[in-house]
């Protein structure tokens, strides 16, 4: 038997799918850590290694039909994932910064690229036209530098960010009339027509399906969190298929549906991370490797082609890259540094360029020389898109419009308080990892506290108690959120609560509301009335009929002379910020007669996030409004004072009775800071 084993082994290609499949992995695993010891992104290692083990490297691995279907499925998935990553808050935020800059970005490389490729690499027009889009198009390759350093709300930032939605989608529209082309052997309005056409319906029946269809699915079938990602991966694939039938890539239909579901899947959600995981750690790695097999490195060395054509892409790339970022930036009147970062971010190439290259080779349109080109391209940006976008985002960040002094306030310490066999305990958690920053290190802090039972069951309760936080723990590490347990006895639970405030140093205290009371709760005030008692710092009171990623619309209350409030301008900006990472319009409810005023006051709060508003005349009609205009998908905020202070209104103590009555059930009762007038300062703008 060890003999018939060492046999099996010496014969190469290998073909045993369990040594495939085991030296595929040991790739995956390998590749990365390697090249990025050498400052290159975990990419082009399993590109180089594909190159390594394939058959025009060692011939360690056969370039089979398994190795193939498992890279056509993650070129899939990347796509998909290019899509839901699409930063369209940057583009709703600025739309014609987005717009301007991503078509100049597009635009400029293209043209220029094309006339390259034709007059001095001696390409076809349709090959040039393709290749030209493949760099015309940029990966942010440098994002973890701009949200290292904060900059993240400049407005030459998310220009680039909402520039991608156009690059993207432009350089796959090109992709389809370029394969339409080779396979239909010449352009006529006919072959237009079935493209635009079917672009329309692949479109139009995304967006208008695929929402209200996921909406209802993450509302009524998500207890089980593996059921949702087995729903995106149908759906991702089923959109796929369908641009198949309409004669369309199937990568388009994938990235048309991770942009239907971008705002339905939010950063830190426990669903994006197991997407982003399993895309990772092996759709996408199988991708690569795919990739790498096709690179014939004998072309390299049998002549000047391919570095020619490297050199073309390159120099073409990243002059019209910085010319666009220039010319834009000027236009917009950013400052030098701001345009500098532009074209750092914008200079950025990745996996999407090599699946269009793929494509192209498959089409015939490219041999080995272009697909090497893009190769060496990748290598190439993997160093100047980061090396530019370091320098100068240091730079953007110590300047006068960039304020990183003081507390981290998008990244705040959350307290969030559990009472034993809590129904809505992923509610809560998720709607915490929703207020925490992605990229934060701050630990959500789950409290549990235990009244002591005079029978002899409170170690029992205890014990019950901490495997309830346990299993919610296992939940948050599936979000990759930092997150941190603690059980404590108590007579009082709201005094166990202000406690643990105190000693974690939160900045925020999480609670749900329940309607019903007990006699003692009536006579001593509730849970909630003692915890606002003995504590200052911001308190949520929330309530969720839906989970808090299937959000359509944020309305918003602000009683009467609440402005006045020291606490209000930190408020409004958690309130911007939770609008702002679920991706939902704002509209907001004023006691007063001249909305203009408010209008102003949110303006100054930082976070750039347009709002509509409205005035009611007293808490009858605004009951009536928001019944009227609420959808089961809303979530209503009201911004509160404690009992007594600055903006109080009675009807505020009865108002959760009435918010559960709306159609979505869904509500966050927003009490302010109380006690430090100049916290509420660094939410302004900064002119």
């Amino acid at each position: 038997m060890p003999l018939l084993m060492f046999d099996s082994l010496a014969g190469f290609p290998l073909e045993d799918p369990i040594y495939v499949f085991t030296l595929s992995l040991a790739v995956f695993l390998v590749g990365p850590l390697l090249i990025k010891r050498l400052g290159q992104p975990g990419i082009v290692g399993i590109v180089l290694f594909g190159v390594v083990i394939g058959p025009d490297g060692t011939g360690l691995v056969a370039h089979s039909d398994a190795i193939e279907l498992l890279g056509t499925v993650g070129l899939v998935y990347l796509l998909f994932t290019v899509g839901l990553e699409l930063n369209l808050r940057g583009f709703f935020r600025a739309p014609e910064n987005a717009a301007l800059f991503g078509l100049a970005s597009f635009f400029l490389p293209l043209t220029a690229g094309v006339v390259v490729c034709t007059t001095v690499l001696g390409f076809e027009f349709w090959p040039a036209l393709l290749l030209s889009a493949v760099f015309a198009s940029h990966t942010l390759l440098a994002y973890p530098i701009v949200n290292r350093y904060d900059i993240t709300q400049n407005d030459a930032v998310t220009a680039v960010f909402g520039g991608i939605l156009f690059t993207d989608t432009l350089a796959l529209t090109l992709l389809a009339i370029v394969l339409g082309v080779a396979e239909g052997g010449g352009l006529s309005p006919l072959l237009i027509g079935q493209v635009v056409g079917s672009l329309v319906i692949l479109f139009a029946t995304v967006w208008l399906v695929v929402p209200p269809i996921a909406r209802w699915f993450f509302y009524n079938l998500s207890d089980e969190s593996y059921f949702e990602f087995l729903f995106v991966l149908v759906v991702v694939f089923a959109g796929a298929s369908l641009a198949e039938i309409l004669g369309l890539d199937g990568i388009l239909g994938a990235f048309i549906a991770g942009v239907a579901f971008n705002r339905l899947i939010p950063q830190g959600n426990t669903l994006m991370n197991r997407i982003e995981f399993v895309g990772n750690a092996f759709f996408i790695p199988f991708f690569l490797l795919h990739v790498g097999m096709l690179v014939d490195v004998g072309v390299i060395l049998d002549g000047p082609r391919t570095l020619q054509v490297a050199a073309v892409i390159v120099v073409t790339m990243l002059v019209t890259k910085f010319v666009a970022a220039w010319v834009v930036g000027g236009i917009l009147s950013f400052d030098l540094t701001e345009r500098a970062v532009m074209f750092g971010l914008s200079s950025g190439q990745a996996a999407a360029a090599l699946a269009i290259t793929l494509l192209g080779v498959e089409a015939g349109l490219f041999g080995a020389a272009e697909l090497n080109a893009v190769v060496l391209m990748l290598l190439v940006t993997a160093l100047v898109s980061p090396w530019v976008t370091e320098r100068y985002s240091q730079q953007l960040a110590l300047s006068d419009d960039t304020d990183l002094e003081g507390e981290d306030v998008a990244d705040p310490r959350i307290l969030l308080p559990l009472p034993p066999d809590s129904e809505n305990r992923r509610d809560l958690l998720e709607f915490g990892f929703v207020l925490r920053d992605d990229s934060g290190t701050n630990p959500i802090h789950l409290l549990s506290v235990v009244r002591p039972n005079w029978s002899g069951k409170t170690e029992a309760n205890v014990e019950t108690v901490e495997r309830q936080l346990d299993d919610l723990a296992e939940f948050a590490y599936a979000a990759e959120a930092p997150l941190e347990i603690e059980t404590r006895v108590n007579h009082n639970v709201a005094s166990g609560i202000a406690r643990g405030a105190v000693e974690t140093r939160s900045d925020l205290v999480i609670l749900g509301w329940t309607p019903s009371k007990t006699f003692g709760e009536k006579v001593f005030g509730s849970i909630i009335d003692q915890v606002l008692d003995r504590t200052t710092i911001p308190v949520y009171v929330t309530h969720f009929g839906h989970p808090v990623n299937t959000t359509g619309h944020i309305r918003v209350v602000v009683p009467r002379g609440l402005d006045h409030h020291d606490g209000f301008y930190e408020g409004v900006y958690k309130i911007k910020r939770l609008a702002d990472k679920l991706g939902v319009p704002i509209t907001v409810y004023v006691f007063e007669e001249r909305t203009h005023r408010y209008e102003q006051l949110f303006d100054l709060v930082e976070i750039d996030i347009s709002a509509e508003f409205e005035t009611v005349s007293d808490w009858d009609e605004l009951q009536s409004d928001l019944q009227t205009a609420s959808e089961p998908t809303d979530l209503v905020v009201t911004l509160s004072p404690r009992g007594g202070g600055v903006g109080w209104d009675d009807e505020l103590e009865t108002l959760p009775n009435r918010l559960v009555e709306l159609p979505s059930q869904s509500f966050v009762v927003s009490y302010l800071r109380e006690g430090e007038p100049d916290y509420d300062s660094q939410f302004l703008r900064i002119d």
